[in-house]
């Protein structure tokens, strides 16, 4: 977590992800049944909104400015321990820290408890989050994220900088769309094919 300026630059094809971020799951009404922000989503077609609903989901202002600073003063001193590096092991992002770190604290676990609502009855996230900090020139380019990692939900908080997710349809090229993360919106990815879990992530 860092000063970086919009994690996901606009028009670049990729998985997931958002500068400053916390995953797990999200809390009051946003089972898979919630409707995201309207004005925070963008398809490619009115179709392909259709049949995403309820599958990516953004909800604005999830994190007040105060929980963004406790979450973060949680998270930091796992950071402060790395040093920013060039290359990602799949050469898919440069100028990045990165850890794994529990959310014990306060921040942590009340965040935990409001996310939980987005995973499966049986598969709630772990009490671990990946947190990922770019710098202000570094990147996160294209890439696809392995289900052995990331499972079928995925949650993340933006918690300083503005960026944009981009995804792009892998069969279809031509099909994308585009979650719109501003500080402290709360963005779900949900696979319609079946259960599984991924631990929570800090981007």
């Amino acid at each position: 977590m860092h000063r970086a300026r919009g994690l996901w630059r606009a028009g670049v094809p990729a998985a997931l992800g958002g500068s400053r971020a916390v995953s797990g799951g999200p809390g009051g009404g946003l089972g898979p049944e919630a409707e995201a922000d309207p004005a925070l989503l963008r398809a490619s077609s009115p179709e392909l909104a259709r049949r995403l609903r309820g599958l990516a989901l953004v909800r604005g202002g999830f994190v007040s400015d105060g929980e963004a600073a406790e979450l973060l003063r949680e998270v930091e001193p796992g950071l402060r321990r790395g040093r920013y590096q060039s290359d990602h092991w799949d050469r898919a992002i440069t100028g990045y820290r990165e850890t794994e770190r529990g959310l014990r604290g306060g921040a942590g676990r009340a965040l935990l408890l409001r996310v939980t609502p987005a995973f499966p009855p049986r598969r709630p996230p772990r009490p671990s989050a990946h947190v990922l900090d770019l710098l202000p020139e570094g990147s996160v380019g294209p890439h696809v994220d392995s289900v052995k990692f990331c499972g079928c939900t995925i949650a993340g908080v933006s918690l300083l900088s503005p960026s944009v997710l981009r995804l792009r349809s892998l069969r279809d090229p031509q099909d994308w769309l585009e979650l719109l993360l501003e500080p402290g919106s709360l963005y779900v990815l949900r696979d319609a094919s079946g259960p599984s879990q991924r631990p929570p992530s800090v981007y």
